[in-house]
């Protein structure tokens, strides 16, 4: 019987194994490969023609849910594959650390509990 994949979280934006690569400092020792979408605050894709796609994530998360900003992104991305030329994203760190910190904080009071 074949292994139960889980199920894909419609929210995150898929990181490449290149971008967790080439920027390790962006990451500094997290490690994943997939993003939730919250935490991008804007996106910037430059096309081989020097025309830029800019997204405004945090703007738009005001107004739309990140299912359907994640479905943008992955939908530009695919259709302009071979006319881009960078990819430039800006992450909301602050925002990810406290998060990240509520969680472990959350996490080692449940385990460590009296």
């Amino acid at each position: 019987m074949p292994k139960r994949q889980p199920q894909k979280n419609k929210t995150w934006v898929q990181l490449t194994k290149d971008f967790v690569k080439e920027w390790p400092e962006v990451l500094d020792g997290l490690q994943f490969t997939n993003m939730p979408v919250k935490y991008l605050m804007y996106i910037n894709i430059l096309l081989k023609n020097n025309i830029t796609i800019h997204y405004d994530i945090a703007k738009d998360l005001k107004t739309k849910k990140q299912e359907t900003i994640a479905k943008f992104l992955k939908k530009t991305i695919e259709d302009n594959y071979m006319k881009i030329k960078s990819v430039d994203m800006k992450f909301d760190i602050p925002k990810l650390k406290r998060d990240m910190e509520s969680k472990t904080s959350l996490i080692m009071a449940k385990t460590f509990k009296k």
